[in-house]
């Protein structure tokens, strides 16, 4: 609903209480981060991917968030190390980092 109507500052608001409600829950972390991601709040969004990675390190689609939320920070050279373990759990093509620290899809 929120997410549809792009509203992701409301989304946040409302997930942040679930998600301290159940911390323990990945589903509603990952929301949350996305919410956070989309509302250009990197910072936090980087901050659930990685509380989500804590609960459950192979879940390859918060991989594939922090390392676009990491390169959204300019942080290419990490960033590329979280989508190379996104795209070995999940067996997509890899990323590396190209010209100006821009994070690409390579087919090896």
């Amino acid at each position: 609903m929120f997410f549809d109507a792009k509203e992701y500052v409301s989304a946040a608001r409302i997930l942040g209480g679930l998600v301290a409600e159940e911390p323990g829950q990945v589903a509603p972390r990952l929301l949350l981060a996305r919410a956070y991601y989309h509302s250009a709040r990197l910072r936090k969004a980087e901050d659930e991917l990685r509380a989500v990675l804590e609960l459950d390190p192979v879940e390859a689609y918060a991989r594939l968030m922090l390392g676009r939320t990491l390169e959204r920070q300019g942080k290419a050279e990490e960033a590329a190390t979280q989508l190379r373990i996104a795209a070995a759990f999940s067996g997509e093509p890899y990323a590396e980092s190209g010209p100006g620290g821009r994070v690409t899809v390579s087919s090896q």
